[in-house]
């Protein structure tokens, strides 16, 4: 169904507050049993971080058809509203009966924009393509990725010259570009709301040791997927960011800023896998590759372990049990200092390219909805009784997601029902 024009959605819905792979699962699953759902979104897009992945592990699949067959799902459920760029103002009421605040911000352009690219072509501004992590440009009105969902451009006004420029207006010939529009809210009724606001990785430069800010060759894990995706930055090649070389020596740094008083306490639960799952990107492109991974514990649960003996011996990776002091450019390389527990001492490690596994942190926070300490969704807590899925609630990989957001939309229609 298209984005809702209304400035009320009258109907009790369900609103999932979220359109990543754990809102969009809540959403699916309870609007195919028959209840009304309402998605709201804060990028201009669904599908969330999972979009910007490469490869799921323990598979080494991509993402992109999973997702699309869950589009296909909303595309053809009237049961389903979604809104993007957009953001919960306020939740009031009790469990069943809550008024939601939803404000839009405007996206300029309208459904009738086709994806021609006519005004991109035409757009003499550049912005930086938050979507590959700054690490390529986008014009001021561009689509979001390839297989965005709603397949639709958006302006970035922050840079957008405006009515001062209007080349994109008179490119268009159907339309489709507003740059008056504005900014509004609706008010939904809601029975149940369901946070899964997801994750956002942990700032690596407050990880002072790591030398994220002293080198572009050092990145973070979420930056290394897009550098291997086909549709990322450098068409899938992994190379340096600093040159364009090669970066057949990578060391990976588990637990950078997870499981230390100083950053995140918590285990981000996922990291270990996706550094082994991206230890795979570098073998399959170098096979004479030199990767090796820092780690404290590897944390590969349940069924996970055979996917950890895989890939430690199909991708050849040197494992150290131990933590990194220190990560400093020397000379057009970079040398990893660390501790080596099981042989006992310190060494050092030259590279070509450090990816960091940053841990995960929540996402967001929304009015009215109870968090613990470290900022996770309380579930079924407060006069709303707001549910929490996916990584809103813990960090979890994909699968669970998918499998915490189902039971979840069992608990969203109980609400609905019971309202």
């Amino acid at each position: 169904m298209t984005e809702e024009k209304r400035h009320t959605v009258d109907e009790k819905s369900i609103v999932v507050v979220g359109g990543g792979i754990s809102g969009l699962t809540t959403a699916i699953e309870a609007a195919e049993a028959g209840q009304p759902v309402v998605i709201v979104e804060k990028n201009a897009y669904l599908g969330g971080r999972v979009a910007q992945n490469y490869q799921y592990f323990p598979k080494m699949c991509p993402p992109t058809c999973g997702l699309e067959i869950n589009f296909q799902r909303i595309r053809k459920n009237p049961a389903i509203r979604y809104f993007t760029q957009a953001e919960v103002g306020k939740i009031a009421g009790e469990s069943g009966n809550m008024d939601v605040a939803v404000k839009v911000s405007p996206r300029y352009v309208n459904e009738k924009c086709t994806g021609c690219n006519k005004c991109v072509e035409v757009c003499p501004v550049e912005r930086d393509n938050e979507f590959n992590y700054g690490l390529d440009k986008t014009k001021a009105i561009y689509l979001p990725h390839e297989a965005a969902f709603p397949f639709r451009y958006v302006i970035d006004m922050s840079v957008c010259k405006g009515s001062g420029c209007n080349k994109c207006v008179e490119a268009c010939k159907y339309g489709a570009i507003d740059l008056d529009m504005k900014e509004k809210t609706v008010e939904v009724k809601a029975g149940a709301v369901v946070s899964a606001t997801g994750w956002k990785p942990y700032d690596a430069k407050k990880i002072d040791t790591l030398g994220f800010e002293s080198s572009p060759d050092v990145i973070t894990n979420v930056v290394m997927e897009r550098l291997s995706a086909p549709n990322g930055p450098t068409q899938g090649k992994i190379t340096r960011p600093s040159d364009g070389k090669e970066a057949k020596r990578v060391v990976f740094v588990q637990c950078s800023g997870s499981r230390d008083r100083l950053h995140l306490p918590f285990c981000s639960s996922v990291c270990c896998l996706a550094s082994l799952k991206q230890a795979g990107y570098v073998r399959s492109q170098y096979e004479d590759a030199e990767i090796t991974m820092f780690y404290i514990d590897v944390r590969a649960p349940g069924k996970l372990e055979d996917f950890f003996t895989k890939a430690q011996e199909e991708f050849k990776i040197n494992l150290v049990k131990g933590k990194v002091a220190k990560v400093t450019p020397k000379g057009g390389e970079i040398e990893v200092e660390a501790e080596d527990i099981l042989g006992g001492g310190k060494m050092r490690v030259k590279a070509d390219m450090v990816v960091l596994a940053t841990g995960m942190e929540p996402a967001a926070t929304i009015p009215g909805v109870v968090y613990d300490e470290n900022s996770f969704v309380v579930s079924g807590a407060g006069s709303a009784r707001t549910l929490g899925a996916g990584c809103a609630k813990k960090p979890v990989d994909v699968a669970g997601s998918v499998q915490d957001a189902t039971g979840v939309a069992l608990k969203a229609i109980q609400a609905m029902v019971r309202s």
